[in-house]
């Protein structure tokens, strides 16, 4: 029968190997964590906009401007509860509503607007800021936003 005698140092080294190892194998281990991709079920979904301006002078000296919700287009499941939270952030107020449904407010500025809903028929949604509803030959185009429901 033979036996070795082993230095402290590597004992050591085997050691935290071993512990590195181990680690590695349970941070692998712990089941997937989802980064991207449609959210698990169980979570509430959130949409987060935001309103926006955007300015600019023609040569002629005409300023034109266009306001918008970004994102301005945004995809939800049928059925679903949603929360859309918008934040305003040019123009002192949007009033809103929402083609197809009862759903109308206000988003201020520096206030968030939370809107809880729910689709539950599949189509395309127009959410309208009615202050700037339509291209009103002031060179200022829509302020709309898409909502598809799936």
């Amino acid at each position: 029968m033979r036996f070795y005698i082993l230095k402290k140092s590597v004992v050591k080294i085997v050691f935290f190997c071993t512990l590195i190892a181990l680690g590695g194998w349970y941070i692998v281990n712990v089941g997937a964590i989802p980064t991207t991709g449609k959210p698990l079920e169980e979570n509430k979904l959130v949409f987060h906009m935001i309103t926006s301006e955007f300015k600019t002078t023609l040569t002629d000296g005409t300023e034109i401007e266009a306001y918008r919700f970004d994102p301005g287009t945004i995809t939800v499941p049928k059925g679903k509860d949603i929360t859309l939270s918008i934040f305003g952030v040019n123009g002192s107020d949007h009033p809103f509503t929402i083609e197809g449904t009862d759903i109308s407010g206000v988003v201020k500025k520096g206030e968030v607007t939370l809107i809880n809903t729910r689709f539950d028929k599949p189509g395309v949604y127009q959410l309208i800021c009615t202050t700037h509803s339509n291209h009103n030959g002031q060179h200022s185009p829509p302020m709309v936003a898409y909502i598809y429901v799936y």
